[in-house]
Parts: structure tokens; C-alpha cells; sequence
């Protein structure tokens, strides 16, 4: 009975998150709510294991929420403008560069893990300089992706949170296993883009030049020329602030630059050292940030207030995964659909299954949501393996490093669509431009991992 429960919790909860029907905060509270009613568990033990299961993530909905104020302040004051103006004036012209630099600017942009603010920092100024080059914008968002899911796996990122949260383990913990996976993919993105760059450049050459690609690429009265065409009419226009903001928000280097640019070093160094509590640290870097690019009360809490949605927001979503693996783990349903699993699959089987399921990690965003491939699968893949002694990190490993290059193909990624809008794109044809790239990307990933010893 509590396997049929579980299962059914499970299920539902998956189904309402594909179909957009509720948010998360909805789906992971109340579902598990009345299936442990139904279960015949009391009120009172129910909280005891709603308790149970948000005090072992608190630490992780607090990481956060404090990162994402942090960040999000850096990105108003300008910490990333200089990096994109200087860019973009140096690979004008050379469709190989402008390729290259897409991968390395959109990686050092998504610092924060914030798909898409990312996209609207990153994309206004990309989007004129693809269109006058005659480049693909599908190829431009093709290496974002890439290289923003690789930025996904700092601690403070969607996934490796969500994974954080459902194993119980530290995100930093699972950050240090992963940072000569994630150093190597970045590495292999820039070679990718490389690659994808001297594609590009002999397609344009194919179709008659840059003028013959222009009309191809951006063909008059389309989604993708009128979007283009209202960014920018010149990618010049953008020199100064290719932010898309007002060219009067920064006038030369913002204020401070280098002193926020210490600032977010010693808070990515710390971390990776793992010198104090994730939380705390970000809690300390938000409150120098403040102190020093806003010094008035006034100034300080209309940036908290500005930013605080979208803190609160992946706050809740972690403490309501909390509830969800709390009431799981605590009637013993997830245990009971493990044994039952257990003595359906061939033994050798169960202590791979976490590899086979991150070799399936991209397709399986086309088919799932971040938050229903995390909370609903990873708990499971992690209580069947579990049985054949496989550690639980192992297990977040493999699904995370499987699965994370393909966040912002998923048809369920609101920033993608957000994207799409941007560029004036179709998802239908972007899927089939950046899946078999994404997934084959995904893929040494996988084997990397494993060099690694991770799983």
C-alpha cells in the first residue's frame, strides 16, 4: 500500500508540474499531505515529518536566498558590463570569435544561476552582432545553453540545490566533486564553440556570403528580423552598454567595479573552500554589497525589496521539497517503492541505474520539469540504488552531470521560452538544431565524471 501511495504521490505530483496546472510550492506540499492521510498517518506525525524534513534543508533555502540577492545587486551594478562591452569590440567581425565569445561571456554572466536574467543581459547584445555577421541565432542560443548549464552547477544553482535538498547533503559538498567536471566542460565549451564556429563561417561562405545569410537567417517580416531589428538596427549601438540599458546608467567603469569584483572572488573562493556555512557566507558578502553600492536605508531596502520575489521564491520552492521528502521518507514510502523496484530489476542493473538514468539526462528534459526530474525522480534512483550500497552522492552526480547541460532545452524552462521571445525563435526548430549537440555534450560529460571517480 504505501509503494501504490508513494507512487501515486509521485506521479501526480510529476503530471501537475508538466502540465503547468500548479507551481511547485503547491504540488510538494499538499500532495503528500493527503496521500499520507490516506495513508492513515495522524496530524501530528505528519508535522513531525514535515519538521524532519525541512530542518535538513533550511541550510540550502537559505544559501538561496541570500545568493540571489547578492548576485542580482552585482548585476545592477554593472559587474558584468565591461566583460561584455570589451567582447563584443573584440570579436567584431570574426564570426569563429563571436562564437567563442558567446560561450565565455554567457558563462561568466550566469554566475548567479539565473537563466533568465542571463538571457536578458547576455542576448541584446549578442542579437544585432549575430544578425549583421549573417549567424545563425540558434547557434547562439545553442552555446548559451551550454554553457549556462555548466554554470549550473555552482552551489547556488537550481539543480545542484534541488539535488542538495532531496540527498541531504551540502551543496558545496556536491560542488567540490563536481568543479574539475564542471572546469573540463568549460573548457570543451569553448572548444565546441569553436567547432560550431567554423561551421557556421563555412555555411555563411555556402550560402554566398554574409549578405546571402542575412536574408536567410533573418528573413524580412520574420519573428527573428523583427526581433533583431528591435534590439538594436547596429551592434555599435551597444558598444557602450550592451546591457540594453540607458547609456547614462553607467557613465565609463561602474562604481566600485573592482571592489564588487573582489568582492564576488573571495565569496566563490570561500565556498569552494568551504571556509564557513554557504549561507552565512552569502549572508555577509550581501551585507558588505550593500554597505558599500548603497550606503543610504532608503537605497537598501528598495534593492531588497526590488530582488526579494525571486529569493523568496526559490525558498519556498526548497522548503516545500522539504515537506515533500520529509513526509516520503518519514511514512516509509520511499523505502517501500525501492525494495519493490529492487526485486523487479536484475541485480547489476540497480547499482547502475543512476548511471544509466544521467546517460538519459537530456532527453529526459524534454520529457520532465528541473523541479520533477529532482524531487520526484532523484529521491527514487537514490532509495533503489541505495539498496546495492551506491552513495547517495554518486547518485546526484550522475543525474545532475547528465542531465544539466540540458536545463535550457526543456520545454518546461520559462527562461527558455523567455529566450525564444527575445530572438524571435521557434522551440520546435531550436530543439532540433541544439538537442543531439546538447545531449552528445552531455555525454562526455558523463565520461568525464566517471574518470573523475564520481561515480
Amino acid at each position: 500500500m504505501l509503494t501504490l501511495i508513494g507512487l501515486a504521490i509521485i506521479i501526480t505530483i510529476v503530471t501537475l508540474l508538466l502540465f503547468e496546472k500548479v507551481i511547485p510550492i503547491i504540488a510538494l506540499s499538499a500532495i503528500p499531505f493527503v496521500g499520507a492521510l490516506l495513508a492513515g498517518f495522524g496530524i501530528n506525525e505528519i508535522s513531525e515529518f514535515f519538521q524532519q524534513g525541512v530542518n535538513k534543508v533550511a541550510g540550502v533555502a537559505f544559501m538561496f536566498m541570500f545568493a540571489i540577492l547578492f548576485f542580482s545587486i552585482m548585476k545592477e551594478r554593472g559587474l558584468f558590463d565591461p566583460l561584455i562591452t570589451g567582447m563584443v569590440k573584440l570579436t567584431r567581425g570574426n564570426v569563429v570569435a563571436v562564437a567563442v565569445m558567446t560561450a565565455l561571456v554567457s558563462a561568466c554572466v550566469h554566475l548567479d544561476g539565473a537563466g533568465a536574467a542571463t538571457f536578458l543581459i547576455v542576448m541584446p547584445a549578442l542579437i544585432p552582432l549575430y544578425r549583421r555577421l549573417g549567424m545563425s541565432p540558434y547557434l547562439m542560443l545553442t552555446l548559451m545553453a551550454t554553457s549556462m548549464g555548466l554554470l549550473n552547477m555552482v552551489p547556488w544553482g537550481g539543480p545542484i540545490g534541488r539535488a542538495a535538498a532531496v540527498t541531504d547533503i551540502s551543496p558545496d559538498k556536491l560542488w567540490h566533486g563536481l568543479i574539475p567536471v564542471q572546469l573540463v566542460g568549460i573548457v570543451l565549451a569553448v572548444i565546441g564553440a569553436l567547432l560550431l564556429g567554423l561551421r557556421e563561417k563555412r555555411r555563411i561562405e555556402a550560402l554566398g556570403g554574409m549578405e546571402a545569410a542575412i536574408a536567410h537567417n533573418y528573413p524580412p517580416g520574420s519573428s527573428m528580423d523583427i526581433a533583431s531589428s528591435g534590439t538594436a538596427t547596429d551592434a555599435s549601438a551597444h558598444d557602450a552598454d550592451p546591457s540594453g540599458r540607458t547609456s547614462g546608467a553607467h557613465e565609463g567603469m561602474p562604481r566600485f567595479y573592482w571592489i564588487n569584483a573582489a568582492l564576488t572572488l573571495v565569496t566563490v573562493v570561500s565556498l569552494a573552500l568551504g571556509l564557513m556555512a554557504p549561507a552565512y557566507i552569502f549572508m555577509l558578502s550581501l551585507s558588505v554589497a550593500l554597505l558599500l553600492n548603497y550606503p543610504s536605508l532608503s537605497a537598501q531596502s528598495r534593492v531588497i525589496t526590488q530582488y526579494a520575489p525571486q529569493a523568496f521564491n526559490m525558498g519556498a520552492i526548497i522548503a516545500a521539497a522539504g515537506a515533500f521528502l520529509g513526509i516520503l521518507n518519514g511514512t516509509g514510502m520511499l523505502e517501500a517503492i525501492a525494495l519493490d523496484v529492487t526485486r523487479i530489476l536484475p541485480g547489476q542493473a540497480v547499482g547502475l541505474l543512476h548511471i544509466l538514468v544521467g546517460i538519459m539526462g537530456v532527453p529526459l528534459e524534454l520529457l520532465t520539469s528541473t523541479d520533477a526530474y529532482y524531487f520526484a525522480l532523484l529521491p527514487v534512483i537514490q532509495q533503489i540504488t541505495g539498496s546495492a550500497g551506491v552513495d547517495p552522492v554518486s547518485v546526484a552526480h550522475a543525474m545532475s552531470i547528465g542531465s544539466i547541460v540540458g536545463t535550457f532545452i526543456s520545454p518546461f524552462s520559462p527562461a527558455l521560452w523567455l529566450a525564444l521571445g527575445l530572438a524571435g525563435l521557434e522551440m520546435g526548430r531550436y530543439i532540433r538544431y541544439a538537442f543531439l549537440y546538447l545531449w552528445g555534450f552531455s555525454l562526455i560529460m558523463m565520461v568525464f565524471g566517471y574518470l573523475f571517480g564520481l561515480y
